[in-house]
């Protein structure tokens, strides 16, 4: 169980502490990331750290970042003319932007990294670091939920959960909290590496393997691979949190260098679930055993997946101290984030499962049991928007998915998409759904007005797909149309 420690100090850091939060200065900020002031005042201080002009703070400073489409030092003199204090450029940037302060480095996305893991470590703030193919969100939200009964905690602001996002969710850590809950997101080998390094976390957790991303990985032992990354750089200290229930996540995690606590409901599992009820639309209960004794715990979150997620971040609170009757308590006023199996209660009757933010194979197939599993409403209505980022394997996958729709007990299908949600709704009408059951679109906005019009009172829509998608707009107009019932 972790113990209050001493904070650390960055060795060299020339910053200052005031009071409860670290008070940037360009001194501070250079040292930190390796970089020279070519202009400005060394003690200046420095009241927030942005990468986009249109939303950085007056008195801020700005870094210039090269991207693949858009090269940040092109608006260096427009952050300045919006009220930036100065940048952070690389050394070949010629100025443009006289009278502003400038901190120039080799790399400015190298050096925005450098800046967040210098913050997280002039913190001493325990860091919660989570991967995994689905739930990473939710389960952050229950971990910070849970936590927060005893301390101070601070998480990823929406999806910056990247190489770019995380180190700018690290610069919280200057107001000194106790813990940082952040998720960490990739798609690609090599980015969970990248981000541990930064996050030094202490505590990990991996809620588990599927096929998001599959696209760029081939398999899902790729997969496994690429977010085992999140072992890495651990002691004997540190604690890894995960799924007694994914064989995948189980054989790697062997080999990782600290103390290992799995959640599940395998017999086996530190925290178990036994007794599981789906409740629908309702959520979720289980009888659930920790090294604290064992409780009933429900939660508002549908389905068996954000069990797993709350098991989780009970794990994670118990390893922190947390009573478990408080995690019980706040287990029962969880809720999902903005379109991550957001339930919404609308006019007629109509009940929307708004989870419009994402989609994969996997989690498609956990959205559907929830809907197969609702007992209580009069027809249940899927709208499925294109999976997005599976390769060659597309086609086969959405094939499958219209297999899993088909049985989910539905009277109407409406897909969105390319050829791979064309394969999603020939593969439900092959599977017994009948074809008059069945309509596909181009695009949402194509699909909003139809798919609305044939929504009746007292009707479950579940709405999902991938963000290119955009199957957002066709939850929105649902939800405009029977908010007027």
């Amino acid at each position: 169980m972790w113990r209050s420690r001493g904070r650390r100090s960055r060795p060299g850091a020339t910053g200052c502490g005031l009071g409860d939060g670290l008070h940037l200065t360009l001194r501070w900020v250079a040292d930190a990331v390796g970089g020279r002031i070519r202009a400005g005042d060394p003690d200046m201080e420095i009241h927030a750290i942005g990468i986009d002009t249109r939303a950085l703070e007056p008195g801020g400073f700005f870094v210039a970042l090269r991207g693949a489409r858009h090269d940040g030092h092109e608006f260096v003199a427009e952050a300045v003319r919006r009220g930036a204090a100065g940048a952070i450029v690389e050394r070949r940037f010629v100025a443009g932007a006289e009278g502003a302060a400038m901190v120039e480095v080799d790399d400015t996305t190298r050096a925005l990294q450098d800046l967040g893991h210098a913050v997280r470590v002039w913190s001493g703030a325990r860091v919660v670091a989570i991967t995994g193919s689905a739930g990473k969100t939710t389960t952050k939200e229950a971990i910070a939920e849970f936590l927060s009964v005893r301390f101070r905690v601070v998480k990823n602001r929406g999806n910056l959960n990247n190489h770019i996002g995380l180190p700018l969710s690290l610069l919280q850590l200057r107001e000194r909290p106790d813990v940082a809950v952040m998720e960490l997101g990739m798609n690609h080998p090599g980015e969970i590496s990248t981000l541990v390094a930064i996050a030094e976390p202490e505590l990990r957790v991996w809620t588990n393997v599927g096929d998001a991303h599959i696209g760029y990985f081939g398999s899902p032992d790729a997969i496994a691979d690429a977010k085992a990354e999140i072992l890495e750089r651990a002691g004997a200290g540190h604690v890894l949190v995960c799924n007694a229930d994914d064989s995948r996540v189980m054989a790697r995690a062997r080999r990782f260098a600290g103390r290992v606590v799995t959640f599940g409901a395998a017999a086996e599992a530190d925290v178990r679930a036994r007794d599981i009820e789906d409740l629908g639309i309702d959520g979720m209960r289980a009888r659930v055993r920790t090294d604290a004794g064992e409780r009933t715990l429900a939660t508002p979150l549908l389905g068996r997946g954000n069990l797993d997620n709350v098991l989780a971040a009970t794990a994670v609170a118990r390893e922190f101290g947390v009573p478990l009757d408080a995690i019980v308590s706040a287990a029962a006023r969880l809720a999902p984030a903005d379109r991550r199996g957001a339930v919404r209660r609308l006019g007629g009757g109509v009940v929307l499962i708004d989870d419009s933010y994402n989609s994969s194979p996997a989690a498609l197939g956990r959205a559907l049991d929830v809907v197969a599993g609702e007992r209580h409403m009069a027809r249940k209505v899927a709208v499925l928007g294109e999976m997005l980022e599976l390769g060659d394997q597309a086609i086969a996958l959405h094939r499958r998915s219209g297999r899993t729709a088909a049985a989910a007990g539905l009277r109407l299908l409406v897909t969105i998409g390319g050829e791979p949600a064309r394969a999603l709704a020939a593969s439900a009408v092959e599977a017994g759904l009948p074809a008059s059951a069945v309509r596909h679109f181009d695009t949402s906005e194509a699909a909003a007005h139809e798919a609305t019009a044939e929504i009746r009172a007292g009707d479950l829509v579940l709405v999902k797909g991938s963000r290119g998608t955009r199957t957002d707009i066709v939850a929105d107009a649902i939800a405009a149309e029977f908010s007027r019932c």
